[in-house]
C-alpha cells in the first residue's frame, strides 16, 4: 500500500480554485479535492519577489493517475509553471484508500 496513493498539492488564484476542483474529480484525475482559500504565497517570479492570495487545492490520488493529473492540470491551469507535487501517503484508513481506487474508475 505505501506510495500507492498521494496527495497532492496545486496552488492556484483563489477565482479559479473550484474551477480546476471540478475539472480534476469529473475527469477521476482525483477521487476529493479540498480547496482552502486565503493562502498567501511568497516566491520569486523571474527574479523579482512575488506576493500573491492564491487557493491551495489538496488533492487524494492514485500514483497510477499522477502524470494523467499533471498533463490535464497544466492544460487548464492559468499559470506558466503551475505548482503540482506529490507527497506519498504511506499509511491510511483502509477503507478511505478503497474508496480513492474505486473513486478513480
Amino acid at each position: 500500500m505505501a506510495g500507492k496513493y498521494y496527495v497532492v498539492f496545486i496552488t492556484c488564484p483563489e477565482d479559479k480554485g473550484e474551477e480546476i476542483a471540478n475539472f480534476i474529480v469529473e475527469n477521476k484525475l482525483g477521487a476529493c479535492v479540498n480547496i482552502v482559500d486565503g493562502v498567501k504565497s511568497v516566491y520569486w517570479w523571474q527574479g523579482n519577489i512575488e506576493k500573491d492570495k492564491e487557493s491551495l487545492l489538496v488533492v487524494k490520488t492514485s500514483k497510477e493517475k499522477f502524470p494523467q493529473l499533471v498533463e490535464r492540470v497544466k492544460e487548464v491551469h492559468p499559470y506558466t509553471v503551475p505548482e503540482i507535487i506529490a507527497l506519498p501517503i504511506e499509511v491510511g484508513n483502509e477503507d478511505y484508500l478503497k474508496w480513492i481506487d474505486e473513486s478513480l474508475t
